[in-house]
């Protein structure tokens, strides 16, 4: 794979897990909809921008509201979701994280995060992972949702590569879709059932590391 000279990496569930936090923002908003939420529900989000999830869950409760309606709902979400960020310390790092970022910086390679997050940048500065990216394209970058290839198309501009050149790190099948729609090595953070369009699949980056696997 010496054709591969760059990583570029979704955030939730691939570096770190906050989805939790996600998950009892959205959980808290659809309660004071009256409506339930369930973690199964919530699988749906994943991948998906903020305004698109609100969608998704106002389609669950079976309500309809105009879009400033809609933008009051998101940001009390967001601000419940970065109150909940507030508390986030290395524990959230996912296995192998900071280890393989720094295998892959010492091996020359580009690195990029692909996150539909708007809270990207802030959550990559408090965990200090930070300095690994040589580019950050996240939810304030971006017009289109996974599986479009936009943010990782993006990501390959910004490290001055082409989209063939770089390898996807991705936990979700939105991400995977817009990885190989984008042209792209698609590394998948989950088993091969549950994702099943990835061209390689890993349990964590700590397995990778393991491996010895860079690209």
């Amino acid at each position: 794979m010496s054709e591969i000279k760059g990583a570029v990496f979704d955030l939730d569930g691939v570096l770190v897990d906050t989805a939790k936090y996600h998950y009892l923002a959205w959980k808290r908003l659809a309660g004071e909809l009256g409506f339930p939420f369930t973690e199964r529900d919530n699988e749906r989000l994943k991948g998906v921008s903020r305004m698109q999830s609100l969608d998704i869950l106002l389609s669950i409760g079976g309500i309809r509201a105009d879009e400033k309606q809609k933008q009051e709902w998101a940001e009390k979400k967001n601000i419940w979701y970065v109150d909940y960020l507030n508390t986030l310390d290395e524990n959230a790092l996912l296995p192998g994280t900071t280890e393989y970022l720094r295998r892959l910086k010492q091996a020359g390679i580009g690195t990029a995060l692909g996150s539909a997050s708007k809270n990207a940048p802030f959550i990559i500065n408090k965990l200090t992972i930070a300095p690994y990216f040589d580019a950050v394209v996240d939810g304030n970058c971006v017009s289109k949702a996974k599986p479009d290839p936009e943010i990782f198309i993006k990501c390959a501009e910004a490290l001055a590569l082409p989209t063939g050149g770089c390898a996807v790190f991705e936990d979700s099948e939105a991400g995977i879709a817009a990885a190989k729609i984008g042209g792209m090595f698609a590394v998948g953070i989950g088993t091969r059932e549950k994702l099943p369009h990835a061209d390689r699949w890993a349990k964590n980056l700590q397995e990778l590391c393991d491996e010895n696997f860079l690209l």
